[in-house]
């Protein structure tokens, strides 16, 4: 699987899943690619550092989701 495929299930993925919720844990993002957590990371890492995805984080847990989406992204003024 190369970066653009990757990106492309990811994004829709979350697209779909928009109004039901906006943030998914790693291992989600994970299953929809279907392919080894070390690899995925690499793909999910460099999409946050493009600012598709967000990584958001409670101090307990690491969240991901697209950029602008979300009460969170409106609160803070990221639309």
């Amino acid at each position: 699987m190369d970066y653009n495929e990757a990106k492309q299930k990811i994004v829709e993925f979350l697209e779909k899943k928009k109004d039901i919720k906006t943030k998914f844990y790693f291992n989600d993002l994970v299953k929809v690619l279907g392919i080894k957590p070390r690899e995925a990371k690499k793909f999910i890492n460099q999409m946050v550092s493009e600012n598709i995805l967000v990584y958001w984080s409670s101090g307990s847990t690491t969240m991901y989701g697209l950029q602008g989406a979300g009460k969170q992204a409106k609160a803070e003024n990221e639309e």
